[in-house]
Order: C-alpha cells, then sequence, then structure tokens
C-alpha cells in the first residue's frame, strides 16, 4: 500500500510516546511505502491536490525498534497527489485546519481517509459530544455551551452539584479544564470573562458540565477502531491537578473496562463507524463519556506497555483490510459495467 500520514512535523516527535511515530514503523516494515506530510505542505498541481511530501527511503530491513528507526530513518522529498494513496491518515494536532479538509475533499472518495472528513467536521470539537442526543444522561454528562456570560453563571448557580466543570470548546490535552464550585461564584464570574474574551474582540465558547463523581481519580482513555474497544488505559491526575491527560502531568495504570464502560462503547461505537470516525479516542469517567478524540488520538505507547500488546499491528491490520475489501469492490463494478457494455 501507499500510505499518506498528514501530521505534526517529525522533528518534534518524542519518539518514546509517539504513537504515529508506532503506526508508521508498523506500516515501513511490513513493506509499504510511506510519506509524511502536513496541511500546510498541501497544494493544487494542474487541477491536482498535491502534497509536498517526505517518502521515507527503503532499505533492505530496517529496526524493529521504533525509537531507533526515529533515528535512523532518511527521507526523500517529492510533490506526489493525494489521489494516489491507498490511505491518509490525519495526525495533525488540534485545532483543525479546516483548509485542510477543503484539500480532501477532492480525493475523499479514491482515498482511504482516516478519519473521514465529514466526521472531522463534525466531530472535530467538544460539541460532538454534546450533541450525543443522549436526552437520559445515560452516557453522557449534563452539557451546556454558550457565549452568553449571564446563561452560564446562571447554570452553575441553578446546578444541584456544589462542583462543575469549566473547558473551552477548542481546548485540548487537557488545557483550559477547571473545576469550578458555586462557593466562589466571584471566581467562577472573572474566569468567565477570561474565557469568553479572545483576541482582536472576538468572543469564545465555553464548555460547562456536570461533575462525574470519581473525576477526581482520573478517567479512562479507550482506543477505538471501527466501532469497537481494542484498549484502554486509567490516567490518574497529577496530585492537586484536575486533569488527567498525560501532558498535563497524569499517570497511567493498566485497565479493564467495566460494564459500564463497554456499554458506553457499543452504544457510542454504531454512530462513530456512520459518521466515518474509524480511529478514536474516547475519554470515559464512570462510564460517562466526557470526549471523542478524532484528531491524532494518543494512548498506544502507554497502552502497549501496560498490556504488553502492539495496537499498531490491528490498526495497519484494518487499513489492510479496508483497502483490499475497496479494491474488491472497484473491480466487481469495473467487471459489472463491462458486462454491461457489451452486451
Amino acid at each position: 500500500m501507499n500510505i499518506c500520514f498528514i501530521m505534526y512535523p517529525w522533528e518534534n516527535i518524542t519518539p518514546q510516546s509517539d504513537s504515529t511515530l508506532r503506526m508508521i514503523h508498523e506500516s515501513v516494515i511490513r513493506g509499504h511505502r510511506v510519506a509524511i506530510t502536513s496541511g500546510a505542505n498541501l497544494t493544487i498541481r494542474d487541477s491536482l491536490t498535491m502534497a509536498f511530501c517526505k517518502l521515507v527511503e527503503e532499505k533492505s530491513k530496517h529496526s524493529s525498534v521504533p525509537e531507533t528507526f526515529y533515528k535512523q530513518a532518511k527521507f526523500r522529498e517529492q510533490m506526489l497527489p493525494l489521489a494516489g494513496f491507498d490511505v491518509i491518515f490525519m495526525r495533525a494536532n488540534p485545532p483543525l485546519d479546516t483548509i485542510v479538509l477543503n484539500f480532501l475533499d477532492s480525493v475523499k472518495d479514491e482515498v482511504l481517509i482516516v478519519n473521514d472528513v465529514q466526521g472531522l467536521r463534525e466531530a472535530n470539537n467538544k460539541l460532538y459530544t454534546a450533541a450525543m442526543n443522549d436526552a437520559a444522561q445515560s452516557i453522557t454528562p449534563r452539557t451546556f455551551v454558550s457565549k452568553n456570560k449571564d446563561y452560564l453563571l446562571k447554570v452553575v448557580k441553578e446546578s444541584d452539584s456544589r462542583k462543575m466543570i469549566m473547558k473551552p470548546l477548542n481546548g485540548f490535552g487537557g488545557s483550559g479544564v477547571i473545576v469550578i464550585e458555586k462557593d466562589a461564584m466571584q471566581n467562577v464570574n472573572s474566569l468567565l470573562d477570561f474565557y469568553i474574551t479572545g483576541k482582536g474582540g472576538e468572543t469564545n465558547y465555553v464548555i460547562l458540565q456536570d461533575y462525574v463523581d470519581g473525576a477526581e481519580e482520573g478517567d479512562v482513555r479507550v482506543m477505538m477502531l471501527h466501532g469497537e474497544p481494542i484498549g484502554a488505559m486509567k490516567r490518574v491526575p497529577a496530585e492537586g491537578d484536575a486533569r488527567s491527560n498525560v501532558h498535563a502531568g497524569g499517570k497511567v495504570q493498566k485497565h479493564t473496562l467495566t460494564r459500564e464502560e463497554l456499554r458506553a462503547c457499543r452504544l457510542i461505537g454504531p454512530k462513530l463507524v456512520k459518521d466515518g470516525l474509524y480511529f478514536v479516542g474516547l475519554d470515559l469517567i464512570g462510564g460517562k463519556l466526557i470526549e471523542v478524540n478524532v484528531l491524532s488520538p494518543g494512548g498506544i505507547v502507554n497502552i502497549n506497555k501496560l498490556n504488553k500488546v502492539k495496537l499498531q499491528r490491528r490498526i495497519i491490520d484494518w487499513a489492510e483490510d479496508m483497502v483490499h475489501h475497496r479494491s474488491m469492490a472497484h473491480s466487481r463494478r469495473f467487471e459489472l459495467r463491462q458486462t454491461v457494455s457489451n452486451a
């Protein structure tokens, strides 16, 4: 296969913990042709969507150790048509550059894009979770989103809970996630001013969520592939921090999904597949869905270490199967059209 990773700069990778590196490495050692690029390197040439790519140079043998592979990898640069790839993995860090999706629109019917262009449009921020149509709050906590400070203050005052979670709509990696308390409304008022007021007079959306019991003990990151959980880990906040994200200082522990967590995965999985969100990370607390991470979800390395597995193998296995089925379907359609044309 020909595989392209649209991602963050290669030199910014932390090889000991990077999930994308594991997927690239697995693809290369299987003999697939692998290219990496970034959203800024997409371009149009003769009305074709192209990319300035770095192709991993082929060798007789690559190191079986991802960190060593990273140090030794050599590239050659070339402008290549995106339609020439079998798979494109979107692994850029949030926030999503919607112009990149406009480029990908031109090849979405020809290439398997993980995740789907329209799915990324719908789910690239936290509104996707808030709009799960879970009126009974069986798998999502009550969620409120607005730019209206007076409304958000009213939500906090009328909440039955003493605590709530506040976060910016477009934050990632745990940035801006805080616990607020009704007993400190003066602070809440000031925080809303800070969160809502943007640069140049712009205003930002703020999310308020019910505080889920057990949140202080951390959350569970679940890796989902084609609507099914393939691995999980518990993330425990650093002392004095409400955030469980590893980048924010959280620690990881081995975790077996509970009945409630498996139920949430089963309920969410079909919607993810329907929306073309094939490879995502779910964040769960107490069996409740807190976030769906669709851009460059991480956790592969830690889950691998905790469970002595290699999730990247399952991911590339799945991509190979998907490309094979698409190729077979295309060949079948061609044969049937030929039958009609020759009749």
